[in-house]
């Protein structure tokens, strides 16, 4: 890896080109509050944004709320989200979750990082999509996409999670952090497609590693 300061140097170019490709940076599940970005959040995991969108109005009309769902019946809340996969788990962990939610917090979802990956199904990920997108705090979300992008770009040299985020958080610019992620998860979708990179249409070729490592980065 390259020393730190040309990293940041590097990492502050390519924040630019992101924002001028994707000037607005969300969140693509839909949600209106912090218990439903939470719970979405959630559901995503092993499972495509799309679909929890499809899934999330029927389970938001009947439990909008922590105390709603901490009382749900275990059977239908699997019954409505069975289409997101692994529906057992995250069932479970959705009741749950509320329970104490309700019962640690006054039903809010809470700010810090040690609160909420104390909470059922709730990782550093979970955790730092909602201190960015619910608290505006400094964040990095280790979607595979960022994960997948970071490393192609050459911004670090693991594809651990962890490791990715705590290089990540040395790099960019604090205020920046979240809408960083939420643009390389947005550039994944659309142009840097995993194992198919469309590298001829890429913003970020001239700061790209494995572009230039590539036949199609040789001038």
């Amino acid at each position: 890896m390259r020393m730190n300061s040309d990293l940041r140097q590097k990492a502050r170019r390519v924040t630019a080109l992101l924002e001028e490709a994707y000037p607005r940076a969300l969140c693509s599940l839909e949600s209106t509050d912090p218990f439903q970005l939470l719970a979405a959040t959630r559901l995503s995991a092993q499972c495509t944004d799309a679909r929890v969108n499809l899934v999330t109005p029927a389970l938001f009309r009947k439990y909008p709320t922590p105390e709603a769902m901490a009382r749900a019946d275990l059977e239908d809340v699997e019954s409505i989200i069975r289409s997101c996969g692994f529906y057992h788990t995250k069932a479970r962990d959705l009741v749950e979750m509320s329970r104490q939610l309700c019962e640690l917090h006054g039903g809010k979802v809470p700010e810090s990082m040690e609160a909420l990956t104390a909470l059922p199904g709730v990782g550093r990920k979970t955790a730092n999509l909602i201190r960015g997108d619910i608290f505006g705090l400094p964040a990095v979300v280790t979607d595979t996409h960022l994960i997948r992008i970071a490393n192609l770009l050459g911004l670090v040299s693991t594809k651990d999670p962890l490791k990715v985020e705590t290089q990540l958080r040395a790099l960019l610019e604090p205020e920046k952090s979240n809408a960083f992620c939420h643009r390389c998860v947005l550039h994944g979708r659309a142009v840097c497609v995993a194992r198919r990179p469309n590298c001829a249409a890429c913003t970020l070729a001239g700061e790209c590693d494995y572009f230039s490592n590539t036949e199609g980065g040789v001038s």
